[in-house]
């Protein structure tokens, strides 16, 4: 039986990433610790350092607006940022707000059981620490456990392997090498035309085919930079009031309104944007009417097969199984012309599945590829991942993972019935990554203050939601998914990327304005569907 000494603090927050960081900053009159499994700061910018690692929300819009003199300090060097200056952000951020005081990192958090007859969570870490809390608000991230590849014989490989996710900080050295790259998702987009660039030969292994827009990046321009600053107050306001937390150009007409040359105009118009989601919302139901959302599909492999040399390769690479924007949206620099150099080879591991890693390579059903080096970006066990990976025991010890087996159940996104004090940060059935998450993980982490301080105001120690809450926000979620296209698409949206995962769509497609009405109303309205005591 441990020994160690059980420390008593009001709240846990798990994960020092952008919702964790400042949750620390929001709620420090309180005593709070932060559990974080890295050594740094930065969540997703601390473990995603891959080549090429870059934002695709423009920076001026992906940083934090709660404090009005750290906007203005801070510069950017470019419209979207590359992973270094993310976490050279993140660094500043906690050192300016001396948040560290409060992170004990390296310290990745291993099982929690609530009390009920104390109203505490007893918390474990994998370093040994034992604490007590009166709340835990859980900033685990949707984008936090990492997929591992599931084909036979891994460790038989003899040369290097390397996850996306778990990118050695000292980077890797591809020069003269055969690689071979599984997953053509946002990371793989990000990744292979500067791998390319270096290694001898790339053989890119294509399951699924994604859409990809250019990027628009380049060096933040100054008058832009200031017109921003000037108006950042503003500007925070109408992120909120929008679809996705970003201020993209919503067009208010339909595809539908326009003939085939107007609508090829403006989606030229959208291509050329720089700015990286125009293309959804080139027209208003791009995302809702099927017919609108093909036109915008086959504009996008009109371009595949104008870049692409080789019409065979062009043609592999064009989606044909899914609405564009049904998985998310592609954002990538030179991604389609890297498949016009000698050294890349195009891999259809969809006709030839992959079959199994062997000693010097993979082997798929059909051939064998000789390699020394093999990247895998496979994705995310998402949104659940990171919270199915702790062992956490709510009310008669029951487990979260038990309760989850067939899907995730939540009300508004933030808690789950039978396991009370514990809030979660873009959880299952939010709108995460459908909406800028620095912008939206502020709302949800205010949001979630508020209701802590209304708490201790109110002379209560417990609050939990009742299944019958979580009933209703689940018919809410398909009710706005079934107005959308993303239900014709598998992917980490739906956890249709995990073999084995059960459950419908994970993230609240109806905009961030509606959710946040709907949280907002709920604490308004007596704290409906919420029970405190």
């Amino acid at each position: 039986m441990s020994t160690s000494k059980v420390e008593t603090v009001d709240i846990v927050i798990i994960g020092a990433g952008f919702s964790g960081m400042y949750a620390i900053h929001r709620l420090r009159h309180y005593n709070v610790v932060c559990l974080e499994a890295g050594d740094g700061v930065g969540g997703t910018w601390y473990w995603n350092r891959y080549p090429g690692a870059r934002v695709d929300i423009e920076s001026v819009e992906y940083s934090y607006g709660f404090d009005e003199t750290l906007q203005q300090e801070w510069s950017w060097p470019e419209y979207f940022s590359a992973q270094p200056d993310l976490e050279r952000y993140a660094n500043h951020v906690a050192d300016r707000f001396n948040l560290r005081e409060h992170i004990r990192f390296s310290n990745p958090v291993d099982s929690m059981t609530f009390d009920e007859r104390e109203n505490r969570w007893h918390v474990y870490t994998a370093n040994g620490d034992q604490l007590t809390c009166r709340y835990v608000i859980a900033a685990t991230g949707s984008l936090t456990a990492p997929n591992l590849p599931p084909w036979p014989g891994r460790e038989k490989f003899a040369g290097e392997i390397y996850h996306t996710a778990r990118w050695p900080a000292e980077g890797v050295n591809f020069s003269g090498k055969r690689v071979g790259f599984i997953g053509t998702g946002s990371t793989g987009i990000q990744a292979m035309p500067i791998i390319a660039e270096e290694a001898d030969a790339l053989y890119v292994f294509q399951r699924t085919p994604a859409f990809c827009m250019p990027s628009g990046n380049r060096p933040l321009d100054e008058a832009h930079e200031q017109e921003w600053k000037a108006n950042y107050p503003e500007r925070r306001k109408q992120m909120l009031n929008t679809y996705g937390a970003s201020l993209v150009n919503y067009a208010d007409r339909s595809g539908h309104d326009y003939t085939p040359q107007e609508r090829a105009d403006i989606l030229e118009q959208a291509w050329n944007s720089k700015s990286a989601f125009q293309l959804l919302f080139a027209f208003r139901d791009v995302l809702t009417d099927a017919e609108v959302n093909e036109m915008v599909c086959e504009f996008v492999r009109g371009k595949i097969r104008t870049i692409v040399k080789d019409p065979a390769t062009a043609e592999l690479l064009c989606p044909t199984t899914y609405p564009i924007g049904g998985k998310r949206l592609c954002i990538g620099s030179g991604y389609y012309e890297m498949y016009n150099r000698e050294n890349v080879t195009l891999v259809d591991a969809r006709t030839a599945p992959i079959a199994a890693f062997t000693e010097s390579g993979l082997r798929t059903s059909s051939v064998h590829y000789d390699l020394d080096v093999i990247v895998t970006a496979t994705g995310f066990d998402a949104v659940t991942g990171a919270m199915d990976r702790i062992k956490i025991e709510g009310c008669d010890s029951r487990k979260l993972v038990d309760k989850w087996v067939d899907g995730p159940t939540t009300y508004l996104g933030a808690m789950t019935s039978g396991f009370p004090n514990l809030f979660m940060i873009h959880g299952p059935s939010t709108p995460a990554a459908q909406a800028q998450m620095i912008t939206t993980g502020e709302w949800q982490v205010n949001w979630t203050a508020d209701i802590i301080d209304a708490m201790g105001r109110d002379g209560f120690t417990c609050i939990d939601v009742t299944p019958e809450a979580e009933t209703e926000w689940a018919q809410e979620v398909e009710m706005v998914s079934m107005q959308s296209l993303h239900r014709f698409a598998d992917s980490w949206y739906n956890g249709k990327n995990i073999e084995g995962k059960k459950g419908g769509l994970m993230i609240y497609v109806g905009g961030f304005p509606r959710f946040a009405q709907l949280c907002e109303s709920a604490v308004a309205d007596g704290y409906q569907g919420f029970v405190r005591k």
